[in-house]
Order: structure tokens, then sequence, then C-alpha cells
């Protein structure tokens, strides 16, 4: 299971970890669903040490508007951190990860299908040591949004 560490931690934590492949994502992981479950695995499978930069509650509402998050940033992170795919989930208060990217010098980068190439946050810096990056393939008819609409149109259905 992984654990939820602080930056300061992660820059210590990083210098034994530089023999092994390191696997970089990220998210705000708001409700968690089937996508999650199989990006996150599919990283597992790319390298030894499973890193995820979780989005602040201030980050979230930076990219997805004030009604978000749903689930609070601690809990999302004890979610995080009970998966047996993550080793070491580390929040960020920033609209994009790409300090924790260059902190990291992940092996691997994975992002969701809903991303292009050229949009993805620290892909050039990540081929630039050498490094992959790979999209996921997108789960479709799944994401969070997906989700609490279906949430809200049941309950209303019932009133």
């Amino acid at each position: 299971m992984g654990r939820l560490i602080d930056r300061e931690e992660l820059r210590d934590k990083l210098k034994t970890l530089h023999t092994m492949k390191i696997v970089f994502t990220n998210g705000c992981f708001d409700l968690i669903h089937i996508g999650h479950i199989r990006l996150l695995n599919r990283c597992r499978q790319l390298g030894d040490i499973v890193i995820v930069g979780l989005n602040s509650d201030v980050s979230v509402r930076r990219v997805k508007g004030e009604k978000h998050p749903v689930i609070p940033e601690e809990h999302r992170a004890e979610i995080l951190s009970a998966m047996s795919s993550v080793d070491l989930v580390v929040m960020f208060d920033e609209e994009t990860p790409l300090e924790l990217v260059k902190l990291i010098r992940p092996d691997v980068l994975v992002k969701g299908g809903d991303y292009s190439e050229d949009e993805i946050v620290g892909a050039e810096q990540v081929r630039s040591w050498g490094g992959e990056v790979e999209i996921f393939p997108f789960v479709e008819g799944v994401s969070t949004t997906g989700l609490i609409n279906r949430i809200i149109e049941s309950f209303k259905t019932e009133q």
C-alpha cells in the first residue's frame, strides 16, 4: 500500500529510488471509478514505483470550478494510498503537476486518453531525459462528471 508524503519527504525518498523505474501519473481522482483503477493498474505494470500527484482541493477548484471536488483531499489521498497499485501519493496546489514532474524525473509519465500527447504537462521534459510518455486509453462513458450527473438525475426522478 502507498502512503501520502509531502515534497520534502519525496525529495529524500527519491535519493533511494534512483535505481528503480519510476512511473508518475496525476489527477484529481474525485469519485474514483473504473477508469482510474485501470489507469493505476497500468502504471503498476510499467515500473517499480508508482507515484501519484494528487490535485489539492484548491488546485481542483482552480481547474474544475467551485463545486469541485466532491471528495475532500484528505479522503482522496487516503483512498489512493490504500490501493495496491500506488506506492506514493504527493499532493500539489499548483494548476499543473509540472514542478512535481521536474522533481521526480519519472521514467514513465502516464495520462488518461482524454488528453492528446501535446496537452500532457511534463511530456516534453520526460522525453528530454529519455523517459516515455504513455496515453492510457479512455474508458468510454466513464468519468467523474458523468457519475455526478447520473447521481443528480437519479435523485431528481425519486422526488
